[in-house]
């Protein structure tokens, strides 16, 4: 069988940038022909390169003009497609294995400028005070308006050690200030836990990595020795962009009977009609030669749980929410999730440089597609008890102009348009409210951050050990998790729901 790698994760390209992609390493000349080639437009691209080389103003060279062709056509598909050359490839490959050179930021973009989605934690970035929703307008005074994404990741890149200066717009202050950040090795430590209080324990993880489910492994079985009479259990998959599918698959089985379906995939070749079971055939990576589950102590099967989420859960996090909601085996709480429910698979073109296309949508195990509407929480719960009124702000998959529509929702389209009118509400109120304020009380506010994660004054985690514990829980006071909670899908099965992928006999097991 040919080898692969299934990844599904923020896009990241040194920073980390991008937003939630599902990747699967193999080799080009290992697919079915292609189909036949449309000579005419073949003959217009011929024109066109042609009167480049000939009346552009200055001479550009054969290689730069094919290579932005070839990625201009691939960027146009949707968010996630994208032609990775030697530079591109290599870091993908290195953020596998949870080590890279950059600032730490995953990134998208949005009207024309770079959107930070969420900075990664214990990086430069996060230790810069930047924020979820922050916009790059200048990256060493280079204006980003005009640039595209892989042009604004390159003027961010460089050498561990040496600066750059971003300038940065903030939406909920209105202001915009300069922030100079030292480059650094990034390395994610993607599993995290720590007792929050006698018999519950919390349990982050921040992506799914090669050695995220052996490190989960070891986590578990630490939290066994250490409360023997485990009460309940948080996984926390805030912030969460994504990472290698078995891996989420892995983790997922840690919760799971043996065996139970935690995501289908579909699409219009036979390798992207696939079942991932929870067994160690469908999770098994090159990291773990043996099952790191297979002495994982009991009491994780049956414990209760509460997973946290929130707009910037993506993708592979998105897909270990979704089994555990449908297997009813944790309670999803937080905000609705980002929505990336395609699969993206990297097909290695050359030694140096690969194709990284959206090949199928992938399916919880009742069948939803969760692409462009996420993963709606069974208890929506804001970031702080004073609410989160910015949380339209937030920018999902469903408000990039090109994504996947979502082959089972009849109503996308007025979902965008409600979004849109919450969005300029919430603007107008944001500019009336800060009209009113000082200079010092708007810098007070810019300045102000939120606890971290796993910390007493995690008002979320608060929220998970109250439920947990049987006592009172604060709910959202956002009128997104109002609308998120009305909005409904096509049932899975119905007329405009594609077929229901074919199971597969074992997961793909390794990398080329």
């Amino acid at each position: 069988m040919r080898q692969h790698l299934k990844h599904i994760g923020l896009i990241t390209l040194g920073l980390i940038t991008g937003i939630a992609a599902t990747l699967a390493f193999s080799l080009a000349s290992a697919q079915s022909a292609p189909a036949p080639l449309p000579l005419d437009q073949l003959r217009l691209f011929a024109e066109v390169f042609g009167q480049i080389k000939q009346e552009y103003v200055k001479p550009v060279d054969d290689k730069k003009l094919i290579t932005a062709a070839i990625k201009g056509m691939v960027a146009s598909l949707d968010p996630h497609s994208a032609y990775l050359d030697k530079k591109d490839y290599k870091e993908l490959q290195e953020q596998t294995n949870g080590q890279f050179a950059g600032l730490g930021i995953e990134i998208g973009q949005e009207d024309g400028m770079v959107k930070i989605i969420a900075p990664i934690e214990d990086t430069p970035a996060f230790r810069a005070g930047l924020r979820p929703g922050d916009l790059i307008t200048s990256i060493n005074d280079k204006p980003v308006r005009g640039m595209s994404l892989d042009q604004a990741v390159k003027n961010m890149r460089g050498a561990p050690g040496t600066k750059v200066t971003l300038t940065i717009y903030r939406k909920t202050d209105q202001r915009t200030f300069p922030v100079t950040i030292t480059r650094a090795i990034i390395k994610v430590h993607s599993v995290k836990f720590k007792i929050v209080s006698p018999g519950y324990a919390w349990v982050r993880i921040t992506s799914f990595q090669e050695r995220t489910v052996p490190d989960l492994a070891k986590t578990l079985q630490q939290i066994a020795k250490e409360q023997p009479h485990l009460k309940g259990l948080v996984l926390d998959l805030r912030n969460n962009g994504g990472g290698i599918l078995q891996s989420a698959v892995g983790v997922s089985a840690a919760f799971l009977k043996p065996d139970a379906v935690v995501v289908t995939t579909n699409g219009q070749i036979a390798d992207a009609k696939q079942t991932y079971r929870a067994n160690f055939d469908n999770y098994r990576l090159s990291a773990s030669p043996e099952d790191p589950l297979k002495d994982e102590p009991a009491i994780f099967k049956t414990v209760p749980m509460v997973v946290l989420v929130n707009a910037y859960t993506a993708s592979a996090s998105e897909i270990t929410a979704g089994a555990l909601q449908d297997h009813k085996r944790a309670i999803i709480m937080g905000k609705t999730t980002f929505g990336k429910g395609s699969v993206q698979t990297v097909r290695q073109l050359s030694p140096d440089t690969a194709l990284r296309l959206t090949t199928a949508y992938y399916y919880t195990p009742s069948g939803r597609s969760i692409q462009s509407i996420g993963i709606t929480p069974d208890i929506p719960v804001d970031q702080s008890a004073n609410g989160d009124p910015d949380d339209i702000l937030a920018t999902r998959e469903i408000d990039y102009s090109n994504h996947l529509h979502n082959l089972q929702d009849p109503n996308e389209q007025k979902q965008i348009e409600q979004r849109e009118k919450l969005r300029l509400e919430a603007l107008r109120r944001l500019e009336i409210e800060n009209a009113k304020k000082t200079p010092a009380e708007l810098e007070k506010e810019s300045n102000a951050r939120l606890p971290d994660f796993g910390s007493p004054g995690d008002f979320m985690l608060q929220q998970a050990l109250h439920e947990l514990k049987g006592e009172p829980v604060q709910r959202s006071k956002s009128p997104v998790a109002t609308a998120d909670a009305t909005t409904s899908t096509q049932a899975p099965g119905s007329a405009s729901a594609p077929a229901a992928p074919a199971p597969a006999s074992k997961a793909p097991a390794g990398k080329k």
